[in-house]
């Protein structure tokens, strides 16, 4: 288990912050500061709701990596009334937690473990699986593409997408994919970011922000939205088939609809995802937390419940 000193987890060069574990860089600025301080005031606010549940839940292992305040899995646990176990044996189910992209994965695994069998989220991988369940290929082979397509890193986080004309020579760890068309009347590109709890959908956060910064990871405006006004019920099934396949049982997925044949395209998976986003109201922010809490109690107590077997 990893220390509780979380400034650890960083380290400062300069402007920049460097995440240990991940190697990731985030420039400091005046937007990271001002989404540290909208950060700090939406903690704040699940500290006090929190105070006010009674803890007497399950108690959750997270192994290797005990998540931090800033990933979304660590307020919803709270708000759902669980508890976070000290030790293995306190535990009384286990959720595989680590901020990489691929990991090994557990030797054995049963309903009591979490994530424990989703060790690959690279966006070569996502690509396949989202083919294989949906029979539409999102991945391009960039030698004998000849029309737009976007190149991004294999790594989760980089958030270094680019737009390319094929045919190119591949670069190694580069995933290539067809472009999507995920832009709105008024110019902005729109990316529906969904947390999923065994494949199930309980909020859908609306992310937006100008054509000009559609690989950016800030956006200019987010709206919280229910699925069933998103997707349909064949749209909601395909998303559940995914997830079996991807063996996520916790996790978001960044989904694009694509705008000429409003088809929706599954590009992303981050089991280790952080949020709710910085530009939400804090209103919101609060009602997704609850919502995804709710979703995800009910899913902890239904694995801990033995299944009657007939005699």
């Amino acid at each position: 288990m990893t220390t509780t000193a979380w400034w650890r987890d960083f380290q400062l060069e300069g402007n920049v912050v460097q995440v240990r574990k991940t190697g990731a860089r985030i420039p400091l600025d005046f937007g990271i500061v001002t989404e540290t301080l909208s950060w700090m005031g939406y903690h704040a606010r699940i500290e006090l709701e929190r105070r006010r549940i009674r803890a007497d839940g399950p108690r959750i292992w997270f192994t290797p990596d005990r998540p931090r305040p800033w990933y979304l899995i660590w307020p919803v646990v709270q708000l759902a009334g669980l508890r976070i176990a000290d030790q293995p044996e306190d535990a009384d189910l286990q959720f595989h937690f680590e901020d990489l992209t691929t990991v090994t994965p557990a030797r054995e695994s049963s309903s009591l473990d979490i994530n424990a069998a989703c060790a690959d989220t690279s966006k070569s991988e996502v690509a396949r699986v989202f083919e294989q369940v949906s029979g539409r290929a999102l991945a391009v082979d960039p030698q004998t593409w000849t029309a737009e397509m976007v190149a991004k890193s294999e790594l989760n986080g980089a958030h270094d997408g680019r737009i390319l004309t094929g045919p190119v020579r591949p670069e190694p760890g580069i995933a290539y994919q067809r472009l999507i068309d995920n832009s709105a009347d008024d110019g902005c590109v729109e990316d529906l970011r969904c947390p999923t709890v065994n494949g199930e959908l309980s909020v859908v956060f609306l992310k937006r922000r100008p054509l000009s910064d559609r690989f950016a990871n800030h956006n200019s405006e987010v709206r919280l939205l229910d699925p069933d006004t998103v997707f349909s019920a064949e749209e909601r099934a395909l998303i559940r088939t995914f997830c079996r396949a991807m063996a996520l049982d916790w996790g978001g997925l960044d989904v694009l609809r694509d705008r000429r044949t409003g088809e929706i395209w599954i590009v992303d998976v981050n089991k280790t995802d952080m949020g709710p986003p910085i530009a939400l109201p804090l209103k919101d922010q609060m009602t997704a937390t609850r919502k995804l809490a709710h979703a995800l109690r009910a899913n902890v107590d239904a694995r801990l419940t033995p299944v009657e077997t007939s005699s």
